[in-house]
């Protein structure tokens, strides 16, 4: 296996790159042909992330140096058990979405969905992998230029007009990258990770003013991608906005901020940076606190379902970073577990609010009294299931997730915060989910008649995707005990940067020590 690794991590980047352009020249008028090559792509990127997590559990860093220039003077791929977990997350994420989209017909709405669509995997495979900073930037804007196209799919002026405000914001956060990556360029004279790490350590006292300031702009950056408060709120118009498929694949895009929050925390400015040690976790900490509040209480008082998948997301990253800004193994290893289950939680959520929403025909996604509607019972299930799993309730991974949160920060300054705010905003979310739930599906019974609704594409695929997603959530609960040992092991491999600079800078690598 360590022979063909490389090959897979250049496989994994390449492929959805080579599809992609290849559905966009020949392909994007002949949708059939599309659908097979880009739910052929998902598969086989799922099965490559795959055999790439089986190499990496065993604490192998494999480095791939692109065009044989050796680090830090080329560009290198770089494999570790964090980076090989996301790459199988976003796998089969990618896989239940297309099929999906395909099932239900939503890909029709232009011609570009699916070239656009391996695009993101594109970038979100490159930002996982990626060992050099400024690449990462790269494959940030990649994914920029992709979502954008994805979010206005079907068209119409509140999906502008989300997509506009979504990209100058964006924008913002790619100037003030190119600023932060410019201020530690210029002190350190690179952008390999592995590299700033070693100089980042080693730099003298008049140079750690700058490192600060570089990691403090770079936290602003990652925080916006992570939709952290304040920098949340280009988030709910966006993916409520926007398709159902399109938005369920969202759901890891908030991830790849907090992806790059613990990977730059760990090793470029951990605990041999200096001045420049650990220092965004005081300031993550209350912001993520904050924006844990923000989307729960946001959850409870939105007036449609898709805008209450939106703030959830939001919700689910102050969780997640609250465990984050710790930055201890314990709290990143439950961290990296809640990863997981948040993004295919989110991800089942929008699935079941889009099939409700069509269903419910003109009423949409308004939680409004209505009469009943074609599956509601079967749909009823699925909400229940993925409310379960936002909001953290016994017995599915949210519950798991939470736990370990709330052991993993004891004894952290702030922890009675986190303590206060998780199980706070649980019981707001409970809150909020029985309210919309009772609405949509028991007090539909006091009113007469069935809201009637057009021929259904994929009526039992449909359902069996987002179904797909819940069954995960159970699959995750019923492996806690591996996944957690892995998270662990991963967290564990974080914290100690010393392996991972060698497997980039050694003479295995073909790079200095």
């Amino acid at each position: 296996m360590s022979g063909i690794a490389p090959l897979l991590i250049a496989a994994a980047v390449v492929t959805p790159a080579v599809l992609g352009a290849a559905i966009l020249l020949t392909l994007r008028h002949h949708l059939d042909a599309s659908r097979l090559v880009s739910l052929a792509s998902c598969l086989l990127l799922t099965g490559i992330a795959g055999a790439l997590v089986a190499h990496a559990s065993d604490g192998t860093i494999e480095s791939y140096a692109l065009g044989d220039w050796p680090a830090p003077f080329g560009i290198v791929l770089v494999l570790d058990r964090l980076s090989a977990m996301m790459l199988l997350l976003t796998g089969v994420l990618a896989l239940v979405v297309m099929s999906y989209a395909v099932a239900t017909g939503m890909d029709r709405k232009g011609w570009h969905f699916h070239p656009l669509f391996q695009f993101q995997l594109l970038g979100l495979n490159g930002a996982f992998l990626t060992g050099d900073l400024f690449n990462l930037f790269v494959f940030f804007e990649v994914l920029l230029i992709a979502s954008y196209g994805l979010l206005l799919h079907g068209q119409g002026p509140q999906r502008l007009r989300a997509g506009v405000q979504y990209v100058v914001i964006n924008l913002v956060g790619s100037t003030l990258f190119l600023i932060g990556v410019g201020l530690l360029y210029g002190v350190t004279g690179t952008l390999n990770m592995a590299d700033l790490a070693v100089r980042v350590a080693a730099a003298p006292p008049g140079d750690q003013g700058l490192i600060v300031a570089s990691a403090l702009v770079l936290t602003v950056v990652f925080a916006l991608k992570a939709a952290l408060a304040p920098l949340h709120f280009w988030l709910p118009g966006a993916y409520s906005a926007t398709t159902g498929a399109v938005a369920a694949l969202f759901a890891i895009m908030t991830k790849v901020g907090a992806y790059a929050l613990i990977r730059t925390g760990t090793l470029i400015f951990g605990a041999d940076a200096g001045a420049a040690a650990f220092v965004a976790g005081p300031w993550l900490l209350p912001a993520a606190i904050a924006t844990t509040f923000i989307g729960f209480i946001a959850v409870f008082a939105a007036r449609g379902l898709r805008e209450m998948a939106a703030w959830s997301v939001v919700g689910s990253m102050g969780v997640l970073l609250s465990a984050v800004a710790v930055f201890r193994v314990e709290a990143t290893a439950s961290a990296l577990y809640y990863v997981i289950h948040s993004t295919l939680a989110g991800a089942a959520l929008f699935l079941v609010v889009d099939l409700i929403a069509y269903r419910r025909g003109e009423h949409g996604d308004a939680l409004t009294l209505a009469p009943r509607f074609r599956q509601a019972g079967l749909l009823s299930a699925l909400f229940f299931l993925a409310a379960i799993g936002i909001v953290g309730l016994p017995p599915l991974s949210g519950f798991v997730g939470k736990l370990l949160i709330l052991d993993g920060v004891r004894g952290a300054p702030g922890a009675v915060w986190i303590w206060a705010a998780v199980l706070i905003t649980t019981l707001i979310g409970v809150l909020a989910f029985s309210r919309a739930g009772s609405l949509l599906f028991w007090k539909t019974t006091e009113v007469e008649g069935e809201i009637p609704t057009r021929a259904l594409r994929g009526p039992v695929a449909g359902l069996t995707a987002a179904a797909s997603l819940l069954a995960a959530l159970a699959l995750l609960t019923t492996l806690a005990g591996p996944v957690t040992a892995y998270t662990r092991a991963a967290a564990a491999q974080l914290f100690e940067p010393g392996r991972y600079i060698e497997a980039v800078l050694g003479d295995a690598a073909g790079g200095r020590r």
